[in-house]
């Protein structure tokens, strides 16, 4: 295998047990990189030279007997919202061309403590919304990654690196995840800390891991995962056994809530045909689960927030610089001017309330089964598709995670989407990892060949 095909586990694995270097395996890594950026462009900041110089560094302290991190020596890709202090931060906006921050985003910070190599900035939609970057999707470069961490998914996906890091605010993990045929996680909101990163909405923003694999996903969330003081919303609880529960066997088989959503009219035919099958395969481990009326209700009062609190936050940059703005970014914040305070308050006011309402179906299910996005990645790179699947979730800060489980009719990936308790990270990942095995599946990146046929392809 070469190395830049190991997973982020087996990497950091091979470099604890001395079968490879951290060198050999960045080298490999910005080989890849090499090849492939050409077409992709995941990349808004890369310097190989400053890539090689901490894997060396890296390989010097393990070298010297010194103690090494969880992560050591393994490259990573940074979305281009979080502060990097020895590289540029740009939030996809020309506003901010040479950015260089003085210190490191907090889950960047924590990162390097475990001793990964911080690779580069990957790109990001324009201050995290609609208006895309370059990236094309690795499996059919005519095709939208998602957004608006697409730089991260395509990295991944195409094997630049074996893990990554985004962000979610409506679907910015889990829908390019999907989109990339990898492994997506947005844990629950307040889990890793967003200090140091672009703040679009705190009541809905979420920090998210890319990998190929749900344990990578899990030491990855786990690593950046604990109380910060720059974020109000996280706690000081102790450390979440992310990657140890993840790697459990449940005590018994999990059930999953089939839920359509109030958008499932917005599902191609395709994915409804194809969650048909897969709940049909699963028998008596899968129940349809209607939501509660008032789940019709809350795509718009998670628009109305994410409206707002994006208004508020990138008031600067419209009134001094919004002829630099996307038609789309200067929409929104116009919109989110336009919004009553009553509504606005009550919007945020639901979640706790919503909240109570979904934790019966999780009285009875171990997690939620629903699709991650309507279909397939669409052809085109002037939209990143839609997060409609994934803004319930997102509104209620509750913990997701898409898996490579299905193929559509044109050979792409398409997403299946479990959802957990809030809280409940540990046990949604080791139920994603029984849903992946049961099915038989083994996690692929972009480097696979599609399947045909049935829309859900065997490896």
């Amino acid at each position: 295998m070469d190395p830049h095909q190991l997973s982020l586990s087996q990497a950091a694995l091979e470099i604890r047990e001395g079968r490879i270097t951290s060198a050999a395996l960045v080298r490999a890594c910005l080989d890849r990189v090499q090849a492939l950026e050409g077409t992709v462009h995941a990349w808004s900041f890369i310097d190989h030279d400053h890539a090689m110089k901490q894997a060396e560094a890296a390989d010097a302290l393990r070298g010297e007997g010194k103690p090494v991190g969880r992560l050591h020596g393994v490259p990573v890709g940074i979305k281009d919202v979080f502060d990097t202090g020895d590289m540029p931060t740009e939030f996809g906006s020309p506003i901010y061309k040479g950015r260089t921050p003085r210190r490191d985003a907090a889950c960047v910070a924590r990162l390097r403590a475990a001793g990964a190599v911080i690779m580069g900035k990957t790109v990001t939609a324009e201050f995290a919304y609609f208006h895309p970057g370059p990236t094309t999707n690795p499996h059919d470069p005519k095709r939208t990654p998602g957004g608006s961490s697409m730089g991260s998914a395509a990295a991944v996906a195409a094997m630049m690196v074996p893990g990554a890091i985004g962000t979610q605010t409506n679907g910015s993990t889990i829908r390019p995840a999907a989109f990339c045929g990898i492994v997506g996680f947005k844990p629950t909101h307040g889990l890793i800390p967003r200090t140091g990163a672009l703040i679009c909405s705190r009541t809905l923003d979420h920090v998210g891991a890319f990998a190929r694999t749900v344990e990578d996903a899990a030491i990855l969330a786990e690593t950046m995962a604990g109380h910060d003081a720059g974020d109000p919303d996280t706690r000081p609880t102790a450390a979440p056994p992310l990657s140890a529960v993840a790697a459990e066997k449940p005590p018994l088989p999990p059930r999953l809530a089939f839920v359509k959503t109030p958008s499932w009219d917005k599902a191609e035919a395709t994915t409804k045909e194809a969650f048909g099958e897969l709940v049909g395969e699963l028998g008596e481990r899968a129940g349809e689960v209607e939501l509660l009326t008032v789940f019709e209700r809350v795509a718009e009062m998670h628009r109305a927030i994410m409206d707002v609190e994006m208004a508020r936050n990138l008031h600067r940059e419209y009134e001094e610089a919004r002829d630099q703005l996307s038609p789309e970014l200067r929409q929104l914040i116009e919109r989110g001017r336009t919004h009553l305070a009553v509504d606005y308050r009550r919007a945020v006011d639901l979640i706790e309330k919503i909240n109570e309402g979904v934790d019966e179906v999780f009285n009875e299910y171990d997690a939620i089964l629903t699709p991650a996005a309507p279909g397939e990645a669409p052809i085109g790179l002037d939209s990143t598709g839609s997060p409609i699947f994934c803004s319930i979730w997102t509104y209620l800060g509750t913990p997701a995670v898409t898996l490579p489980l299905l193929k559509g009719p044109a050979g792409m990936p398409m997403g299946v989407q479990l959802v957990g308790r809030r809280g409940n990270d540990a046990r949604l990942l080791r139920t994603a990892r029984w849903l992946a095995e049961a099915l038989g599946k083994s996690h692929r990146g972009a480097g696979s060949s599609p399947k045909t046929g049935k829309k859900r392809g065997k490896s």
